[in-house]
């Protein structure tokens, strides 16, 4: 096998079952998981209705590409949401299996180790960027997002000798875990570095549609290209999704946008991994990206449990303010994310995500993710309030 593959650290859950092995909670309380960032909420229900009417195409072999239909509505989509005026379905958009594959992929067919190949990320991150670099015989360069800057990395602090053995940069914005949204003089940095190092700027947008705030919905990184007047977007790709903006993670389906000469190359080494997306999942998706109905909605109901859960914690609890995703980054009274863990789930049966399990040692040598949790705020709303209440008594009786 691969040796690369010992280089794999533990997913956070394994952590979190191991932290949690042996401990007996309260059999008279329900199990309240704020854990995984997996939508409760009800599928687009038009969406599904779509699947079932193509379901007979399951027959047909798809292609690498897409159909011509799909990448259409993705492109007006994006267009429309990112004030975009020329963004070419047949050669800036390849339809894909969700984001997680597509950043795996990507990573794979993009990195060339012949030399000293850098990955950046942020510090606390998604897994997926350290596992896809690292089996892609690449080295991850942690940067740290952390309070006194926003929980955003500062990109200004990374010298120009590291920059040049970059290769790729990940943006991921809305945050996971941290909530935190990209401003768009960031992205602007980050191309204008991009030009002057010859790096990929990847931006991770998977959360762009949950966002409190009606009037500012968070910017793109095409967006910013576009306010360059960069309309081939070099150097430039973003993933989106439909699992959090329509409530359809078993779909697997998004989308990656951006740079036509990164895009080709990209799509020949699909049709050789042999990823392409069944028909009906792609009539489903033209579905689901043509609505913006039910997208507003599922808005309303997160800014439902973000008031409500906000009002109960934030006596005995400090976060950031949350503008977009559907996590909270609460720091642990005490600062010790995992003990706070452990002992919320004996006493209240209620699981959280330590931060240090989504984080590495920063330059400094701390955890930038140590002494928080994340909480995800995906079930229901009287499911998550009670387990914000159960939350907040374990913290008044400590």
């Amino acid at each position: 096998m691969n040796p690369d593959l010992d280089a794999l650290m533990p997913y956070p859950f394994e952590k979190l079952a191991a932290l949690k092995a042996g401990v007996m909670p309260p059999e008279a309380l329900a199990h309240i998981p704020l854990t995984i960032g997996e939508p409760q909420h009800e599928p687009y229900a038009a969406a599904l209705e779509s699947l079932h009417a193509h379901q007979h195409e399951m027959a047909r072999y798809p292609a690498t590409a897409g159909l011509p239909a799909l990448r259409q509505a993705i492109a007006t989509w994006a267009s429309r949401r990112f004030s975009l005026t020329d963004l070419d379905p047949d050669t800036q958009v390849l339809p894909v299996n969700g984001t997680r594959e597509a950043i795996f992929a990507f990573v794979q067919a993009a990195l060339d180790h012949t030399h000293p190949a850098r990955v950046a990320m942020p510090n606390p991150f998604y897994q997926i960027y350290e596992g896809a670099t690292l089996l892609a015989g690449g080295e991850p360069l942690y940067l740290d997002c952390r309070a006194d800057h926003g929980f955003r990395p500062d990109i200004d602090a990374v010298s120009p000798d590291t920059w040049r053995n970059v290769q790729i940069v990940f943006v991921c914005s809305p945050g996971n875990p941290t909530g935190a949204v990209t401003p768009i003089e960031d992205f602007t940095r980050l191309i204008e570095l991009a030009d002057e190092f010859d790096f990929i700027v990847a931006s991770d947008e998977c959360y762009s549609e949950l966002y409190l705030d009606e009037t500012m919905s968070p910017p793109g990184l095409l967006e910013a290209c576009a306010s360059l007047g960069r309309h081939d977007y070099r150097r430039c790709l973003v993933f989106h999704s439909l699992s959090k903006r329509s409530n359809l993670p078993g779909l697997r389906s998004g989308f990656v946008a951006g740079d036509a000469s990164l895009i080709a190359p990209f799509k020949r080494y699909r049709t050789y991994h042999g990823c392409a997306m069944s028909l009906p999942l792609q009539h489903a998706s033209i579905t689901a990206w043509q609505d913006e109905a039910h997208v507003r909605a599922n808005r309303d109901a997160y800014r439902k449990k973000f008031a409500a859960v906000t009002e109960i914690l934030a006596p005995v609890m400090t976060f950031p303010t949350p503008e977009a995703s559907f996590y909270l980054w609460p720091a642990v009274p005490g600062g010790d994310d995992e003990t706070f863990t452990r002992d919320l789930y004996a006493q209240e049966h209620v699981s959280v995500l330590p931060g240090r399990y989504m984080s590495r040692d920063g330059t400094d040598g701390s955890n930038p993710g140590a002494g928080r949790v994340r909480l995800a705020l995906v079930a229901e709303v009287e499911a998550t309030v009670e387990g914000a209440h159960r939350i907040r008594r374990f913290l008044e009786r400590r």
